[in-house]
């Protein structure tokens, strides 16, 4: 059956890979236990629900990726990178662990619930911390390849999911940006579910297109590779700008100029649908485009 929900994905994805891999364990913090039912009653000694208690969570999956377990949590982004940030620091960085978390809900996908439930700042915070990787996948099935992939990599990542989806899923790989098509106006870097309102927006564009699914570690060989002028636009999901200084130092011995299109770095405090904030925040294709074009304008 073909899922295009990340979520179901998700489920499906670690439900296969629980039966044939004893390494690994799931932990919840009382988030998507529906999800998870048979799970928890055909492993419960692998799968664990404990509670609203998030930063418990992630030192309790320290202590099982001790005991050469591969864990894996699962809550809603701010709950899951913001509250326990110190014991992702301390817990899986400081140690060098291996773990796997991931999220829903960003950036302002629960968009009903105000702040206390937004994440546009989980993959900035979490770009500071030494050895974090970052996963954003675009689809569905760029998430089960991207996790398949990854999930025992020895490293602490991080998967960013969405409701947002791109309409195509590309052929993806750990750590690799994907050449979606080849221009000389610019070169745009559009990373996960932004893909699909990037190319509304530039349909028309002579422009290169850089998928990134993997924002740490930045493939800054391939933008090397690719990139064939001074114009670079970059566009996130979640805050703007993140991956500036990656590309500065990929381009360091180029000059370039840069333009950075994502979540604007401001209070969210309005409720309403993901499309109400999409066109409040400027995040549509119409106002992509528009600061597309505005950029290119000003390099003449």
């Amino acid at each position: 059956m073909t899922v295009t929900n990340m979520r179901e994905q998700m489920q499906q994805t670690v439900e296969d890979l629980f039966a044939h891999d004893s390494r690994l364990a799931l932990l919840l913090a009382d988030i998507s236990p529906g999800y998870f039912a048979e799970l928890f009653a055909r492993y419960p000694d692998r799968a664990l629900n404990l509670g609203i208690m998030e930063q418990a969570m992630i030192s309790v999956a320290a202590g099982m990726a001790l005991e050469g377990f591969i864990p894996i949590t699962h809550s809603i982004t701010p709950f899951l990178i913001e509250r326990p940030f110190e014991q992702l620091k301390d817990d899986f960085c400081y140690q060098g662990l291996e773990g796997n978390f991931i999220s829903i809900g960003a950036s302002y996908e629960y968009s009903t619930e105000g702040m206390t439930h937004h994440g546009p700042g989980d993959v900035q915070i979490l770009r500071s911390l030494p050895g974090m990787q970052i996963v954003v996948p675009g689809t569905a099935d760029e998430f089960d390849h991207l996790f398949r992939a990854m999930y025992a990599n020895g490293a602490p990542t991080y998967y960013r999911l969405s409701t947002q989806a791109n309409a195509t899923s590309y052929p993806v790989e750990p750590e690799h940006l994907t050449i979606v098509k080849r221009g000389t106006q610019a070169t745009i870097i559009t990373v996960g579910p932004a893909l699909q309102n990037v190319l509304l927006a530039t349909e028309d564009l002579d422009a290169t297109i850089l998928y990134c699914t993997t924002v740490a570690p930045f493939d800054t060989a391939m933008l090397q590779s690719a990139n064939q002028n001074q114009n670079i636009i970059l566009v996130e999901p979640y805050y703007e700008g993140v991956l500036v200084p990656e590309i500065m130092k990929a381009m360091r011995h180029s000059p370039v100029r840069i333009e950075a299109i994502g979540v604007p770095h401001t209070v969210l405090s309005h409720y309403g649908t993901v499309a109400e904030h999409n066109e409040a925040l400027g995040l549509t294709p119409r106002h992509i485009r528009q600061r597309i074009l505005a950029f290119l304008e000003d390099a003449r």
